[in-house]
This record gives structure tokens, C-alpha cells and sequence, in this order.
């Protein structure tokens, strides 16, 4: 049996402990002085020198609760223009190459971007402005050997990957980081004016032979109807490719706590790059095209035209939340890619290198195919 790591000194300066690679440290072992971690097991905060535990502070009568949009919208801008800091002692360490910004709170010596592995150091190091404060956390459920192994079933899937990649594997380390979000909740009042085409079919003559051809009869239809969008979840942070971070949906927001910095303890957290109102914009964007959708069915047939939908918002709320990822960049030849790993549900989504050949002989097969059975229909 190994000896336990000996833990670093304790800080009696009454000042703040000092950070060193990249973790905050806020809450010491009551055993032995060192930084408690959030344990993914236990749920709890374990110390990882001597072994103690600690249940998480949880404030039984505080929930995650919805916030007015509309309100924080305006009081956002208001403390912008009086220049107002609402998160004081909170530290953002912005990216060079990425544009990421990673959230801290603590003094910062180095650090690795944990989106791109850029090493950051203490000048780019910039004081956080004004900030919505976060109103729930999802816990990490997943752990590292965990992740790793769903990531190797996913590089062991991907078709059309090189040879080379799938056996060789995706090698680096994970990091564990705190995914800003926004969720946003509306009740909408639609109208919408539209045709619903419907096909009928007539015997027409073309020279000697008689063919049937399909019409279409429209109709004109209109309506109204109510939609409530909840939870529509916004990613809230650059670095990553929304595409692929979007891919981690569905989320069990349904665990989320109510704000407790002791889970973020040993992880990393981003603060937020896209505003309230942007990231309402985005959802916005989402809700409009499910709507044509419903308004698509609404009007059935075989074809629809919709001449104009117009919506009203009411109800508007959202949540500040964040979400587990673990994250790996790693190189393949003389690219970077990401991959992300849904930290609660163990999904595996990311970047991945194509092997040409494969493509092309995959293209070359299903032209022969065709060409084939058009040879034996023509015979």
C-alpha cells in the first residue's frame, strides 16, 4: 500500500490561499489542511490527501427557481452604463487563441486552456464586469475512467476515420469544467395565414399513351394557437463548437442544485461570453422554426405555403446554469480537435479526423451498385 501524497501547507495569512495549477482553493480539509475536491462517487467534498469527507452544505428551503427576463435585461443594462462590478473577486482568464474565458475565484499563476491547450499565464488575467449571478449547478456524474471509456467505444464507431485513429485512440487528459448556460421559458400566442395543397390526379394524353399527373388543389387556411417552450437551453461560452456541445443534449436539469460553489470544488467554471439578450435571440431563433413546424401540421394536406405566422411573447423567464463537461483536445497530424463528454449522462460527442480513401472508395462502391442495377433494368 502507497503512502498517501503529503498535503501542501496551509495558509495562515488570513489572505486567501494561493492557486496552483489552475484549481481554487477555497475549502480546506477540516483533517488536514488541504483543498477539499468534489467527489463524483460520493457527492460530496473528500479530501484527496487524507480521505475525509464532507457533506455538501445544501440549503434545504432554496431552490432553482425561474427569473424574470425582462427584468434582468434592464437592470444588466443599467448596471452597465453606471459601471457597476456585481462580481467582485471573481476572476475571468481569457484565451489568446481560443477566445475562451474561464471563471475562477482566487489568484491564478498558469494554466492550460482546457478548449484549445493553450497555455494562459497571469497577464491574461482580466477582472470579471458586470455578471448574472448562476442559479443552479448540475453536479459531475460521470467520472474520468468513465468518460475515457465511453470515449474509446465512440473513436471505435466513427466510419470513415483513419485506420491509424482508431487504433492508436484519442490520447491527452480530460478536463473537468463547469459549461455556462441559459435557459429560457415562454408562452407564445401564434397566428398564422397559409394554403394546405391537397393532390388529386388526372388522365391526360401524351401522343398515343395516356399518363396520369398529379395536381394540387390549395385551400386557404388560417389559426391561432399557444405554444409553452420550456427549458430551452442556450449554451452560454465560446471555445467550443456549438454544433457539438448542442449534440450533448437532452440534460437532467431536473437534478440541478441550487447554487453551491462546494461542487466546483477541484473543477473548473466558465462564466458566461453570450449576454442574457443574445442568448434569448438564439432561442428565439429555435422557437420560430419549431412553430413553422406546428404550424406546418396545423395547416396538413400534402403541401403547405405559409403566407405569415406572428408571435407574441409572454411569461419570459430564464435560469443561469452550469453544466458538467469533460473536455480533451488532442492532435491528429497537424490539426487540433475537441471532443466533449456530457459529464451527467455520459454522452460522447466531438471532432474527428476523416480518412479520404475510405470516402472514396465507399463513393466508388455505391457507383458501382448503381450502375449495376441499372445494366440489369435497361437489359
Amino acid at each position: 500500500m502507497t503512502d498517501a501524497p503529503s498535503p501542501p501547507p496551509v495558509d495562515t495569512t488570513g489572505a486567501g490561499r494561493e492557486v496552483e495549477q489552475g484549481k481554487p482553493r477555497v475549502f480546506p480539509c477540516g483533517g488536514c489542511g488541504a483543498d477539499f475536491e468534489f467527489a463524483i462517487d460520493a457527492q460530496s467534498l473528500k479530501c484527496p490527501y487524507c480521505g475525509f469527507v464532507k457533506d455538501l452544505s445544501v440549503d434545504a428551503d432554496k431552490k432553482v427557481e425561474e427569473q424574470d427576463l425582462r427584468d434582468a435585461i434592464e437592470v444588466q443594462a443599467e448596471r452597465r452604463s453606471g459601471g457597476k462590478n456585481v462580481m467582485e473577486g471573481i476572476s475571468e482568464v481569457g484565451c489568446r487563441d481560443c477566445g475562451a474565458k474561464v471563471r475562477f475565484q482566487g489568484t491564478l499563476t498558469s494554466q492550460e486552456c482546457p478548449y484549445c491547450g493553450t497555455p494562459i499565464q497571469l497577464d491574461g488575467v482580466h477582472d470579471a464586469e458586470d455578471r448574472i449571478a448562476v442559479d443552479g449547478v448540475l453536479p459531475f456524474k460521470i467520472k474520468r475512467e468513465t468518460a475515457r471509456s465511453n470515449l474509446k467505444e465512440w473513436v471505435g464507431s466513427r466510419w470513415f476515420a483513419p485506420n491509424e485513429f482508431k487504433q492508436r485512440g484519442v490520447q491527452g487528459r480530460f478536463a473537468g469544467v463547469y459549461m455556462p448556460y441559459w435557459t429560457y421559458d415562454a408562452l407564445t400566442l401564434n397566428d398564422y395565414v397559409g394554403e394546405r395543397g391537397e393532390h388529386y390526379y388526372v388522365t391526360v394524353k401524351r401522343g398515343d399513351d395516356e399518363v396520369r399527373e398529379q395536381r394540387t388543389r390549395w385551400y386557404h387556411t388560417s389559426g391561432s394557437f399557444r405554444r409553452f417552450f420550456d427549458d430551452m437551453l442556450v449554451v452560454a461560452g465560446k471555445g467550443l463548437p456549438s454544433k457539438v456541445v448542442r449534440s450533448l443534449e437532452p440534460w437532467p436539469l431536473h437534478e440541478c442544485l441550487p447554487f453551491n460553489q462546494q461542487v466546483l470544488a477541484g473543477y473548473m467554471a466558465r462564466t458566461y461570453d453570450v449576454s442574457l439578450r443574445a442568448g434569448f435571440k438564439e432561442a428565439e431563433n429555435r422557437m420560430e422554426a419549431e412553430i413553422r413546424c406546428d404550424v406546418r401540421r396545423r395547416i396538413g394536406g400534402d403541401e403547405q405555403r405559409i403566407h405569415r405566422v406572428t408571435t407574441e411573447y409572454g411569461a419570459m423567464t430564464y435560469k443561469h446554469l452550469l453544466l458538467p463537461v469533460w473536455i480533451l483536445a488532442y492532435k491528429y497530424g497537424e490539426k487540433t480537435y475537441q471532443v466533449v463528454v456530457n459529464a451527467a449522462t455520459g454522452e460522447v460527442q466531438g471532432e474527428r479526423p476523416y480518412s479520404w480513401i475510405k470516402i472514396t472508395l465507399f463513393v466508388m462502391t455505391i457507383a458501382a451498385v448503381v450502375a449495376t442495377i441499372v445494366f440489369f433494368v435497361n437489359r
